[in-house]
């Protein structure tokens, strides 16, 4: 097996397709990554922006995982942190090394970027163990609750 990590840059927008399409059937969410896909137009803009940060595994020209992060400028100080938004690997290349191997790509481009901390989240449930189990290796676990809050206005929001 010889999988190349590739850093997408704005040109790659094919490539990040293929990772929405990886996406989509890892997390069984198609749905949401592969029923109203991106123009490649918004894909090169998004790829070319300071704050998108996309890296492929392939292995003989297919994509078996991922990761797509954003770098969070912040005000507090003058740093920036990254987020891992979505992180996979296709079943059949699990176990071998490829999700570290992405993190430590991310986490030589935050050095380089001046990033002080990568963070991600992972759900308590039962599916979500072998991202626990990655992460405890890699980092430190912070008891916290994930909210989210729709955009829409209600009449609540007062």
């Amino acid at each position: 097996m010889s999988v190349k990590i590739i850093h997408l840059s704005k040109n790659d927008f094919v490539l990040l397709q293929s990772i929405n399409e990886m996406f989509g059937k890892v997390f069984d969410d198609e749905a949401n990554y592969c029923a109203s896909k991106p123009s490649s137009t918004y894909l090169q803009s998004l790829l070319d922006s300071t704050n998108f940060i996309a890296l492929a595994a392939v292995d003989e020209g297919e994509v078996v995982g991922a990761i797509a992060a954003y770098e969070l400028k912040k005000f507090e100080q003058q740093r920036s942190e990254i987020y891992i938004y979505d992180l996979a690997v296709v079943s059949t290349h699990r176990r071998m090394g490829i999700a570290t191997a992405l993190i430590r790509e991310l986490k030589t481009i935050g050095a380089a970027r001046g990033a002080y901390v990568i963070f991600v989240q992972a759900d308590k449930g039962v599916e979500d163990q072998p991202a626990i189990e990655l992460y405890s290796k890699l980092g430190t676990i912070e008891d916290v609750l994930h909210f989210d809050i729709a955009v829409e206005a209600d009449d609540r929001d007062v």
